[in-house]
């Protein structure tokens, strides 16, 4: 892990460099099929939705500037998913390969088991995102499966790998709260 990183809540005053962050992944990246990179106030709006629900939403400070971040947020809308989540990590060009993926979404899984959730669904942009999918592999999450060519980006068409983490015990047990707050049946 890299000297000078802190891992820490995301704030308001983060917005610039998560946009700048998530902007890059937009243009250049299978990450996500979002074309238009944000501007720093919808990355704020996106951030306080994440808070809203009690997820957490990290950044990876790396000697005074966010090198990176991970939230968890509402795997669907309906209440019947109310104890999954889907995860999220995004990190600097400059800072890629230097272990914040990882020191970021431990705690974003930690903080999940800790709410009660059951699943963690990764839904991982490219069949080529070689770095993420053994990011998540390595966290114990496991590939579900392949949907070929469901997005159109950077002129080819992309695959996304679903892969699933169970957070305590999964599905092996009733669940012992009330989940995640979520609106539409």
């Amino acid at each position: 892990m890299a000297d000078g990183l802190i891992i820490r809540p995301a704030h308001p005053g983060d917005v610039e460099a998560l946009a700048a962050i998530y902007g890059d992944a937009v243009l250049h990246g299978p990450g996500t099929f979002e074309e238009e990179p944000p501007p720093p106030e919808e990355m704020a709006r996106r951030l306080a939705a994440v808070r809203d629900k009690g997820l957490p939403y990290l950044v990876a400070d790396l000697n005074g500037a966010v090198a990176g971040y991970a939230y968890a947020s509402p795997f669907r809308p309906r209440t019947g998913y109310r104890y999954a989540v889907e995860d999220s990590v995004y990190v600097a060009p400059s800072a890629k390969g230097r272990g914040l993926g990882r020191a970021l979404l431990t705690p974003v899984i930690a903080e999940c088991e800790r709410l009660g959730l059951r699943q963690m669904m990764a839904v991982i942009g490219g069949s080529e995102n070689a770095p993420s999918i053994a990011l998540h592999r390595a966290l114990g999450f496991e590939q579900r499966g392949v949907m070929t060519g469901v997005g159109f980006k950077l002129g080819r068409w992309m695959d996304i790998v679903l892969m699933q983490k169970p957070l305590n015990g999964g599905a092996g047990t009733l669940p012992d709260g009330p989940g995640l707050p979520l609106g539409g049946g």
